[in-house]
């Protein structure tokens, strides 16, 4: 089943924004029952509509995506630039830690 898409260009201005390309795509049927159901629900106004607000989240998702992988990649970089802790050094300082916290409130260790 065919259904015509009215597409924002990416990275346009705001004037550009409002621009629409007619495009058409491809849907499975039950994707344009879906869509159709949104339509006839009175939350979107067209397939078309439909078909926006999804391609918008999902390039919102993959920006998000990048975002996180950047910000990864960060803290690995700043981690190798420091000294490497052995697990079994890191288990000890967790256990003082919780040790010490534990005295802190007048509990056993």
């Amino acid at each position: 089943m065919m259904s015509s898409l009215t597409a924002v260009l990416p990275g346009a201005t705001v004037e550009q924004a409002h621009m629409t390309i007619k495009s058409s795509v491809s849907l499975t049927d039950q994707q344009h029952a879906f869509a159709r159901t949104l339509v006839d629900a009175g939350r979107y106004s067209s397939v078309s509509a439909v078909l926006q607000q999804g391609l918008d989240l999902l390039r919102r998702r993959l920006e998000d995506e990048e975002l996180e992988r950047m910000a990864l990649r960060e803290v690995l970089a700043r981690r190798r630039e420091r000294e490497f802790v052995a697990a079994e050094r890191m288990e000890r300082r967790l256990a003082d830690m919780i040790a010490a916290k534990r005295r802190s409130h007048g509990l056993p260790s």
